[in-house]
């Protein structure tokens, strides 16, 4: 038996069925969302890149169906989690990453109406045909954070343990010449 995940179908066909579909994939079944983080743990050291990081789980569940009863409103409701291999932003160090989705999302094409249903997200349909793993990895794609940070100061390295910023060095370029300018004012014409 094949994976529904992987299966594609029409939103018609997925939705008479009320299809529920149980998650259990590794990041790299995924190729967008992999390249992505791929690229992201290509700025550290080889020797700090996690080995196994496509091998982290992907899961949830998606239920689709109809929210009316003339069958004219596909939707697909469910939950979507994993823990990635990220690069915090702050210190520059590898970390895992939480990533969460709950999508509630109206199943339309192009000359659809969403009317009546503002608590759903609509996933336009440029095909007849839809494969359940698009929806699950732009779902994660968009979770991403902008700007990857650890969630605890503590465990950042940019931080102390109290949660302060360690001091760095301030380099001040142009403080001797504003000590050059203050002896030139003090100086004897004065």
């Amino acid at each position: 038996m094949g994976n529904p995940l992987r299966d594609r179908r029409t939103v018609a066909e997925w939705a008479s069925a009320g299809q529920a579909i149980e998650i259990t994939e590794k990041i790299g079944a995924f190729d967008g969302l992999a390249a992505i983080l791929e690229a992201d743990l290509a700025a550290l050291e080889p020797g700090k890149i996690p080995e196994n990081w496509r091998e982290s789980r992907v899961t949830g569940a998606l239920l689709f169906g109809y929210l009316d009863t003339d069958n004219r409103v596909p939707a697909v409701t469910g939950q979507v989690e994993a823990e990635v291999d990220a690069v915090c932003q702050r210190c520059l160090e590898p970390f895992r990453l939480r990533l969460a989705a709950e999508p509630k999302l109206l199943l339309l094409g192009n000359d659809e109406s969403d009317a009546g249903y503002d608590e759903y997200e609509v996933w336009e349909l440029d095909e007849r045909l839809l494969k359940p793993q698009d929806i699950v990895e732009e779902l994660l794609v968009m979770a991403l954070p902008f700007s990857a940070v650890h969630d605890n100061m503590a465990e950042c390295r940019a931080f102390g343990s109290d949660g302060e910023t360690t001091p760095e060095k301030t380099t001040r370029p142009f403080a001797a010449l504003r000590q050059q300018m203050a002896k030139d004012t003090d100086g004897p014409d004065n």
